[in-house]
């Protein structure tokens, strides 16, 4: 099997088990909403499940795109290396150049996936707080 035909079934398969984990743990999530949401008149559980919604989300999307970025990464390291070694650095300057160049891709990626991690979940919990609060009052 060729590299990309590797990548590509490891980023499916990955993809696929935290769909199936995410997917379960909101169907517990709204099972345990619904279970609370009955028995209780305050709003504390809509809360509590939108939170979780967001952080499944959120998370999910920090994967998605961790998957995405991780060979984009390594591109962009190789050729900045290859740039590196055309202008005529040393290997020891090299060397040294690359641990750097790892520090500053790797920190950048980071802040990256972290804050849009972060949206995402603010979003969805937004989002799933007004729609079980909506379903709420549908129901009653």
């Amino acid at each position: 099997m060729s590299k990309r035909r590797t990548w590509v079934c490891l980023f499916v398969l990955v993809y696929a088990v935290l769909l199936s984990f995410s997917w379960n743990l909101l169907h517990s999530v709204l099972a345990w909403y619904n279970s609370n949401a009955s028995s209780s008149s305050s709003e504390w559980p809509a809360l509590y499940a939108s939170v979780l919604f967001g952080a499944v989300f959120g998370l999910l999307s920090m994967a998605a795109a961790v998957t995405v970025a991780v060979p984009a990464t390594v591109v962009t390291w190789i050729t900045v290396l290859v740039l590196l070694t055309f202008c005529g650095k040393p290997r020891r300057a090299l060397v040294l150049e690359g641990r750097k160049i790892t520090a500053d891709i790797t920190g950048f990626a980071f802040k990256i996936l972290l804050k849009e991690g972060n949206i995402v979940a603010a979003v969805f919990a937004v989002v799933g707080y007004f729609t079980l609060l909506r379903r709420r009052g549908e129901v009653d």
